[in-house]
Formats: structure tokens, C-alpha cells, sequence
């Protein structure tokens, strides 16, 4: 993944099992927030990439709350 100087715009190449692909997005307002890169990579679950791509902060992603079922009626 790439981003502009302007943080306006990513360029995300991958690889889809037939060959390379690429995407890229420029944002008509505002600016990707890109996080903190770490031993020189940057980690992100699925959820918090989406959010990125969307140009939405990505901090604000929280993981799924597991639900409690009850197993027996009260």
C-alpha cells in the first residue's frame, strides 16, 4: 500500500491468486489517516483496512463483542 504526500490518495497492489491487481482512491475531502509503521510494516485487521479504504478514521474500529447465548430458559 501507498500513499500520496498529501495523504489524499493510496495506490494497494495485491495479488488475487490469477495475478496482480491494483486499486487506487483519491479523496475529494480529507486524508487517509495512516497508522503507525512498526519494524517496517504496518498492521491492520480486515476491519480497520476497510475502514482506511473507505477514508474513515481507522482507530475507531473496535473488534466484534463476542455475544453471551444462555444455553437454558430462566
Amino acid at each position: 500500500m501507498f500513499r500520496a504526500k498529501r495523504a489524499d490518495r493510496i495506490k494497494l497492489i495485491f495479488w488475487d491468486g490469477t495475478g496482480l491487481c491494483l486499486f487506487a482512491k483519491r479523496l475529494e475531502e480529507g486524508v487517509f489517516r495512516w497508522p503507525k509503521i512498526e519494524d517496517g510494516v504496518m498492521r491492520l485487521s480486515a476491519a480497520e483496512l476497510s475502514a482506511l479504504l473507505e477514508g474513515l478514521d481507522w482507530r475507531r474500529v473496535h473488534a466484534a463483542r463476542e455475544t453471551v447465548v444462555p444455553t437454558q430458559a430462566g
